[in-house]
């Protein structure tokens, strides 16, 4: 079988079970709801919140198996994907080096660990390295269309 015709028959199934969900809870109407999660009930909206996060994990599978089957067929694609990640790579351990951590207190009173603390610097840093990196090459790409 296909993996289009595969697809198209997740979806559809998804499809109809989120479907059948949201009748569900608009049978139910928005006051009972409401009263029966003060009560600790969510069995009317808990489906729903399973399905999403079933059909998030069923996009991002295929999302990935799709991708991949299409830089195995072509290896000159391979070759720049394994490129980029590399250089990805490179600019978060060159942002986690810059890092310097320090135990920091939090406004409720819990204490920041120092690796967390560096781990949130790389994130930082991280960020303004690429967003440095993507202003430049901008820039550059546009420099260089101007001169032609």
């Amino acid at each position: 079988m296909d993996i289009q015709k595969i697809t198209k028959i997740v979806v559809l199934v998804l499809g109809v079970l989120g479907l059948v969900f949201q009748v569900t809870i608009l049978s139910k109407g928005d006051d009972a709801i409401e009263l029966n999660s003060y009560a600790g009930d969510f069995s009317s909206v808990s489906p729903m919140i399973t399905l999403a996060i079933v059909i998030l994990i069923v996009v991002v599978a295929i999302t990935l198996v799709s991708s991949l089957a299409t830089l195995a067929s072509n290896p000159e694609k391979l070759k720049k994907a394994l490129l980029s990640v590399a250089a990805f790579v490179l600019v978060v351990l060159l942002s986690f080096v810059l890092s310097d951590g320090s135990e920091t207190p939090l406004k409720d009173g819990e204490v920041l660990s120092a690796f967390g603390s560096r781990l949130v610097g790389t994130g930082l840093r991280t960020f303004y390295f690429l967003a440095i990196i993507a202003i430049g090459s901008m820039l550059f790409s546009g420099v260089k269309r101007f001169i032609k």
